[in-house]
């Protein structure tokens, strides 16, 4: 069994639920706290010991592409200015030149079809898919749980979370058996179900470990919703031929590239920050006080 070491993340999205802060600010480079969310979908990928780093670009995203690169300008300027804490802040989740590999996807076809724009890079080894505005929040990370299961089960893994039965109509949602613990079967998957046709409360929620035979699916997958190339189709093709694994995450996911959602996240993490700065708990209670009153 092939060691994990790849990753996958597409951010040609065009973010337009994130609009207006979106019109020419990528979605990915949109704070959480104190950190871009890029920041977090990076760390949880090293900490699980992913080395090569796959971006799946589109149009207006050269500043994106700008922030991953080694920032230069920054070191200089706070290293001229003897401010060595700031300095080691900008170098703790550097990414070496060598671990990094932009692909261009000319036009917005879809998940699937960005995916398929690292076929070449990825080659024959199994990998990580990230969604970087799905914000998993959890001890360890939600990668690491997962290859856990990996290590465990083979095949594929994609990770879940239960979610209220009323919001089946944002995710993919699957249907599964053989529940032991926090690990079950995947039967099958469906896009967007409205409630009362879901086949369970679990969403998927942005992370996957995939095998490189998705891309022969893929490049032969026909269009579906809104004339896109559906990763969650050609995940369901894949089924009758490979073992899909489930694991329930432990933990929250906050949904970054929804207003609501970016809101909470902000919330939780300043909350939850490196720095516990009491201050910010103490304004955000007696904000919410108020709010009450």
């Amino acid at each position: 069994m092939n060691k994990i070491l790849k990753a996958v993340l597409p951010i040609a999205g065009l973010g337009t639920r994130m609009l207006p802060a979106t019109k020419n600010l990528p979605k990915e480079l949109l704070p959480v706290f104190d950190k871009p969310m890029i920041e977090y979908a990076i760390k949880e990928a090293s900490e699980a010991g992913i080395e090569d780093f796959v971006f799946i670009t589109g149009k207006d995203k050269e500043v994106l592409q700008d922030y991953l690169n080694k920032k230069y300008l920054s070191d200089y300027t706070f290293g001229l200015e003897n401010r060595p804490t700031k300095t080691k802040i900008l170098k703790k989740n550097d990414l070496k030149p060598y671990n990094i590999t932009f692909v261009r996807q000319e036009e917005p076809l879809g998940l699937g079809h960005a995916l398929l724009c690292a076929k070449n890079i990825i080659g024959s080894e199994p990998f990580c898919l990230i969604l970087p505005d799905m914000l998993p929040k959890g001890d360890p990370g939600c990668l690491s749980q997962m290859l856990e299961a990996y290590n465990t089960n083979k095949g594929n893994v994609i990770g879940l979370e239960k979610i209220p039965m009323e919001d089946t109509y944002k995710y993919g949602i699957v249907k599964i058996s053989n529940k032991k613990n926090n690990v079950c079967k995947i039967d099958n998957m469906i896009e967007k179900p409205r409630p009362e046709n879901a086949p369970s409360d679990l969403m998927i929620m942005g992370r996957y470990i995939l095998q490189p035979e998705i891309f022969d699916i893929l490049e032969h997958q026909n269009p579906g919703h809104n004339n896109e190339i559906q990763l969650t189709d050609a995940l369901i093709t894949l089924t009758k031929t490979q073992k899909f694994t489930g694991m329930i995450f432990d933990g929250k996911t906050y949904d970054c590239g929804d207003k609501l959602g970016y809101l909470i996240a902000n919330i939780k993490y300043s909350l939850d920050g490196e720095t516990n700065n009491p201050d910010i708990r103490n304004t955000l209670l007696n904000l919410m006080q108020t709010l009450e009153g």
